[in-house]
């Protein structure tokens, strides 16, 4: 993406106030959280099969809760960066109408961001395996039991094998398909149903711009492509917008 395409990019943001910001993991690396496919990321580091399956949660509890309490106290001593800041300052200004996230950080909430679709769910949740009463990450942690039925606790998000929170994937697939611009930033585009999305705005007019460190199978549809890092791409944006 040059300069030209840059301000172009802002002139839509600005002018159709009706953009959709869709992120992945590699919006919180730069708030030093590990991504999942890179490399370098989780799922090459650790077997998914064996810790974020609803399988290895029922069959093998210790080690599930013992992956998913250091993903905690990991997430909970880190902090929105530059890029979730502007993202939700640009909500605030009417530029993004909302935020469709396949991250389990909260980091967007935490920055601000008021309408927020998790598609795979949030680490700030936490709920009962058997009754499904909510509870809280200390009592996950401590393995505490479910103080209504006194089962196992859960963390609030979609394991693998389990389905989108269907509320969330409605009002996304909606939000897709309204949107004026289509903003990806730090997705590989490389799980369904939800890397459909931008080829669904574009189907429906959208403006479709991709900021990721590696390539994705959507940047044939992107109008505007980018590697540069998300704070600095984001930081440009907004200095563009004005």
């Amino acid at each position: 993406m040059n300069d030209q395409e840059l301000k172009t990019l802002a002139s839509k943001i600005a002018e159709t106030q009706n953009a959709v910001v869709f992120t992945g993991a590699g919006m919180s690396t730069e708030s030093g959280l590990s991504d999942f496919r890179s490399k370098n990321g989780i799922w090459n580091v650790e077997d998914p099969m064996e810790l974020a399956t609803a399988a290895a949660m029922r069959g093998n509890y210790d080690k599930f809760h013992e992956f998913y309490s250091r993903r905690f106290e990991t997430m909970a001593n880190t902090h929105p960066n530059a890029g979730h800041e502007i993202v939700a300052e640009f909500e605030s200004r009417g530029l993004v109408k909302c935020v469709i996230t396949q991250n389990i950080d909260g980091l967007h909430s935490a920055a601000g961001s008021k309408v927020i679709h998790e598609l795979h769910g949030s680490v700030n949740k936490v709920r009962c395996m058997k009754c499904g009463a909510p509870s809280t990450q200390r009592d996950f942690i401590d393995r505490n039991p479910c103080p209504e039925c006194g089962g196992r606790l859960r963390p609030g998000v979609v394991l693998f094998g389990e389905g989108l929170p269907e509320d969330a994937l409605a009002a996304s697939w909606d939000a897709s398909e309204t949107c004026g611009v289509f903003l990806v930033l730090g997705s590989s585009l490389q799980v369904s149903p939800a890397n459909q999305m931008p080829s669904m705005a574009k189907r429906a007019g959208a403006c479709v711009a991709i900021c990721n460190r590696g390539i994705t199978p959507m940047d044939y549809l992107a109008d505007y492509r980018t590697d540069m890092g998300i704070g600095e791409f984001l930081t440009k944006l907004k200095a563009e917008i004005g």
